[in-house]
């Protein structure tokens, strides 16, 4: 039921999905006991499409008196109807939520402790004849906390102090209310108020330690540490050092004001003891008073540390006889890194204790400095250290890759080990790596004294990869990535020895074209001829050979192809005068002939082509007259020359003319020669036997 609208809101579930287009209406009826019989029907009330609420106007609703409500779902497939609710209007008021104000400041009034917050709240106009009582829920606005739940608040009051609050927080405050001691319904909270509670006082308790620095004795450097003695300590906003000067009372000097936990300052000559407060806008702590004490107790023995795991250090010792009140333990990154402002401290109030676990600021593979200084009553003893590795790392860096020398399958590679590290273990042996082109790896296993180390079987003309290990009982770091290409095979010998070889070639060409050019004797573009013009007749006649001897069938003399008999002329006496005669020789008495000797059926089967190939070919000559008592003579050369017995129309530069053939197939005689021709003058024309007519005449004998 609301007031503000003075109708009754309905709403309900609309039930599973049907999937159907369905319609609800909302019915009642008017009734004058539980519902059990049923009165005057109210209209119905129909929703808007979506909704699953609808309003019963004021009109139609008769408080104080009860009603029954249902509502009816109505679809393709049937009705259905919900269960029915009997109710009185007025047992279902809901109230409209009031409004939350924060208190103006008064002059009179008290400012609020810390931790609490004064508030107050405007009720609803008009429910304000209505008896109610409201809740207060809060919050606050960091962090992830859930609301707390305050009431009921009193009926009569519309202020309220809400303490029990962290001091300077801010909060986050909703109220609600509902009709009392009647029935009805929670009203909806109200909207938000924010409002921040007022700081209070640090109450903490101040841990100190102090050191002095070696070569300025006075200069002190303070270290605290604040403890929380409550659950709700306060805000800290910083921390004042401050010197009361003997004798001046209500005097106090600041030494230092600072927001950090540690402070340097300069300490006067006769100040043995400064004060530390923790402040805020609130007020301050309770101070905290720092003696500068001599180190006059005794000393820790047998102090030790050992690594737990890599991010834990285990420090113990032995107690000095007597017991220390506690203990001051430090510990920061060691040499060559040492830095007072990076150290960590704590202090171990136990003086019993034999062994603390150091968890703070500890990173694994790093070298700690720890010190142990026992505190007692008006003293405090000598500080001790001792070094520890949290856990033991791999090498920093792998030394650098250097190429020395390289060639075609090989590459000599060198590197300069890196110095020992403080802290690191040593190198136990190096590993080179080296990738080619194809994504082929090869590695090698070096020893930790190594500084070089050479590459065989590579591939001419190829890209390699290459990088170094270094490895120790820790781990392993690789080296930068050296890339290199081998040379390739034979490159300035192969440039040498190709350009020897031209030069041999030019010099051989030079060489041979000069020998061609200054030797006109020799021709080797034809078969050899002796060069009649520097020879003599008696140089022709060659000595018979046994291989050269022809022997005829059961006779002992040579066997004759052809014979020509040379008769004389009787008119003549001398026998070589030439005559006028239509023979191919000039002589008229003297026929000139060659005689092949041979088989006659092997010349005869061959045809004159042949004649012209590199066989040797032996002509012979018979002199004489048939009629002659005396025996004829026989000359024979021993010649490669071809027989020029084909007739070419076109004769070649060394055949005469007149073996060419006229066009009639005879033979062109030249004409007769001078007296004084010998049976070869008419061969003097040709070129090649020129000279003989003058030298070469002894070997003929008479003739």
């Amino acid at each position: 039921m609301n007031l503000t609208t003075s109708s009754l809101i309905c709403q309900w579930e609309p039930g599973p999905e049907t999937h159907l287009p369905t319609s609800f209406t909302l019915k009642s009826f008017k009734s004058r006991g539980n519902c059990q019989t049923q009165g005057d029907a109210i209209l119905d009330c129909v929703p808007k499409d979506g909704q699953s609420h609808c309003s019963i106007p004021r009109r139609h609703l008769l408080l104080y008196q009860n009603m029954g409500i249902w509502v009816q779902a109505e679809n393709a497939l049937g009705t259905s109807m919900s269960p029915q609710l009997c109710l009185d209007p007025m047992d279902v008021v809901k109230l409209e939520p009031p409004v939350l104000r924060t208190m103006d400041p008064s002059p009179e009034a008290a400012p609020p402790e810390a931790g609490c917050l004064q508030l107050c709240w405007e009720p609803w106009q008009p429910g304000l004849h209505i008896n109610q009582k409201c809740e207060l829920r809060h919050k606050p606005q960091r962090g992830e906390a859930s609301w707390a739940l305050v009431g009921p608040l009193p009926l009569e009051a519309l202020r309220y102090e809400l303490c029990g609050l962290l001091p300077a927080t801010a909060y986050t405050l909703q109220i609600r209310c509902i009709r009392w001691p009647l029935p009805g319904h929670w009203s909806d909270w109200s909207p938000s108020l924010e409002l921040r509670t007022t700081e209070r006082a640090p109450i903490v308790r101040l841990d100190t330690w102090w050191r002095q620095r070696q070569l300025d004795p006075r200069t002190v450097q303070l270290f605290w540490k604040p403890v929380p003695l409550e659950e709700d300590s306060g805000q800290i906003q910083g921390y004042v050092v401050s010197w009361r000067p003997s004798g001046q009372a209500g005097a106090i000097l600041p030494l230092c004001n600072t927001t950090e936990l540690s402070c340097t300052f300069h300490l006067p000559s006769e100040a043995q003891e400064v004060a530390l407060v923790a402040y805020n806008s609130a007020g301050t702590s309770c101070p905290t008073p720092v003696v500068f004490s001599e180190s006059r107790g005794p000393a820790l023995t047998r102090l030790h540390a050992m690594a737990r795991d890599p991010h834990s250090l285990w420090v113990g010792w032995e107690p000095p006889s007597p017991w220390p009140q506690g203990y001051v333990i430090e510990w920061g990154l060691g040499p060559p890194s040492v830095s007072n402002s990076n150290k960590t401290w704590r202090m171990e109030e136990n003086g019993s204790a034999t062994g603390f676990l150091l968890k703070e600021n500890i990173r694994p593979f790093q070298l700690y400095e720890i010190t142990v200084t026992p505190l007692y009553q008006d003293t405090m003893g000598p500080s001790q250290h001792v070094y520890a590795y949290s856990q033991e790392m791999a090498p920093s860096h792998a030394p650098e890759l250097h190429l020395k020398h390289i060639g075609k399958t090989w590459a000599q590679l060198e590197w300069v080990p890196e110095p020992p590290e403080l802290g690191k273990s040593p190198l136990t042996h190096y590993t080179i790596f080296w990738t080619n082109a194809q994504n082929q790896s090869f590695s090698a296993i070096l020893n930790a004294s190594s500084r070089g180390f050479v590459l065989h079987g590579l591939e001419p003309t190829s890209l390699y990869h290459i990088h170094l290990m270094a490895a120790s009982q820790a781990g392993a770091t690789n080296s930068t990535v050296l890339t290199l290409m081998t040379l390739t095979p034979e490159g300035s010998e192969l440039h040498i020895l190709l350009g020897l070889f031209g030069l041999l070639l030019l010099l051989a060409c030079l060489c041979g074209t000069a020998w061609l050019c200054c030797s006109p004797k020799k021709n080797l573009l034809w078969p050899s001829v002796p060069d009649p013009a520097h020879s003599s007749l008696s140089s022709w006649v060659p000595t018979i050979m046994e291989e050269d001897a022809f022997q005829l069938p059961g006779l002992g003399t040579p066997r004759i192809t052809k014979l020509t008999v040379l008769e004389e002329d009787e008119k003549k006496p001398v026998p070589w005068e030439s005559h006028n005669s239509s023979e191919t020789c000039g002589l008229p008495t003297l026929v000139q002939t060659y005689v092949l000797q041979g088989d006659p059926r092997a010349a005869s089967t061959q045809p004159q082509s042949q004649s012209g190939t590199s066989d040797q070919v032996l002509y012979g000559q018979l002199l004489g007259s048939p009629t002659s008592p005396g025996p004829g003579h026989y000359l024979r050369c021993d010649s490669t020359q071809p027989l020029l017995a084909g007739l070419t129309p076109s004769p070649k530069s060394y055949e005469n003319l007149w073996f060419q053939a006229s066009p009639l197939r005879t033979l062109v005689t030249p004409a007769p020669s001078q007296e004084d021709d010998c049976v070869f003058g008419p061969l003097l024309d040709f070129p090649l036997l020129q000279g003989i007519r003058v030298h070469g005449m002894e070997g003929l004998g008479s003739f």
